[in-house]
């Protein structure tokens, strides 16, 4: 486990709980700051190391690592562990530049190595039982406010907590981008700290995002309508409810609820609960077991890096012409 900040002590909580499954060995933590690689290391049995090269020196053996080093540095940690046989898992968003994306694919494809990127909404189940559900989506309405909290500023709110939403609206629509329009706020950084974006995409869908981190309660929502159905996920509950018209459910397996309208039917799909980083980082050793692709591939954080980057390209426009942050 490469950073072990406030994310990355999840990352090695996880991997000691696969561990003591008997499915993975925890050989250490690696952090710049000593001290708390070292008080990571003593809360999860494992060694402690104050760098990559250092851990690869006296553990040879490593066959796989996450990566949850600030952003900036995420191409030449991954750079390092995947030169020395290491299969990676990175932490979203992928890196700082399309540039470094760009190098961290061929990397990967040059040495052959197994590559995720954490884009950890995937793994959720309520995500997970929306798919087989997805027809024709045209509006969506995605909220993803947090409250304040000093980690992660190394980046806007729109690569920080936006891009969650933006991997899983792409993933969905799978089609091209036709339109941005965006405004954004530094707030309590000098970041981007608020923002509000409208996309359009090339299939007509249209998708409303807001991502605040500056809240002052936590909200994690996606909303989605398409015809004859509108779908509600509730990321942090692992919920999703469905509300469709006459026989838009198919031959999809579901529990029916009884509706106030005759013609409207109300359905949970069947969600089994399970930690969205467990099973992100079940996948992952899966993949590196069987040398499969990742649920993850690089290309799809490539994808979502982009659009985000596009995204305050935009805000940066509108606070020009607006005359935001000017004297």
């Amino acid at each position: 486990m490469v950073g072990v900040g406030a994310f990355g002590r999840n990352h090695a909580r996880v991997y000691r709980q696969l561990e003591e499954a008997g499915i993975v060995r925890l050989v250490g933590v690696v952090d710049a700051d000593t001290t708390r690689a070292n008080t990571v290391a003593r809360e999860f049995e494992c060694k402690a190391f104050g760098s990559v090269g250092q851990m690869l020196t006296t553990h040879s053996e490593v066959q796989a690592a996450s990566v949850a080093v600030p952003t900036v540095l995420h191409l030449e940690v991954a750079r390092d562990l995947i030169e020395a046989g290491v299969d990676v898992l990175i932490e979203k968003p992928l890196a700082a530049t399309l540039g470094e994306a760009d190098e961290l694919i061929r990397l990967a494809l040059t040495h052959q190595r197994v590559a995720q990127v954490g884009h950890l909404e995937r793994f959720n189940p309520a995500v997970r039982a929306t798919l087989p559900l997805i027809s024709q989506p045209m509006f969506f309405e995605v909220h993803r406010l947090s409250v304040f909290s000093p980690r992660a500023l190394d980046v806007d709110v729109v690569l920080d907590l936006m891009i969650h939403d933006l991997d899983i609206v792409l993933t969905f629509v799978k089609s091209q981008v036709k339109e941005i329009r965006a405004v954004g706020l530094p707030i309590l950084s000098r970041k981007v700290d608020i923002a509000n974006v409208r996309v359009e995409f090339e299939t007509g869908c249209v998708a409303n995002f807001t991502a605040s981190r500056v809240s002052t309660e936590r909200v994690r929502k996606l909303r989605f309508f398409q015809p004859r159905q509108y779908i509600s996920i509730d990321y942090g509950r692992q919920d999703v409810l469905v509300f469709s018209v006459g026989d838009a459910w198919g031959t999809q397996p579901i529990f029916i609820q009884p509706s106030v309208n005759p013609q409207i039917s109300m359905a949970k799909p069947p969600v089994t609960a399970e930690e969205p980083l467990l099973a992100e980082i079940k996948a992952f050793l899966q993949a590196v077991e069987e040398r499969s692709k990742p649920v993850v591939p690089l290309e799809d954080g490539r994808r979502a890096l982009a659009l985000g980057l596009a995204i305050l390209q935009e805000i940066a426009r509108h606070a020009g012409r607006v005359g935001v942050g000017k004297n």
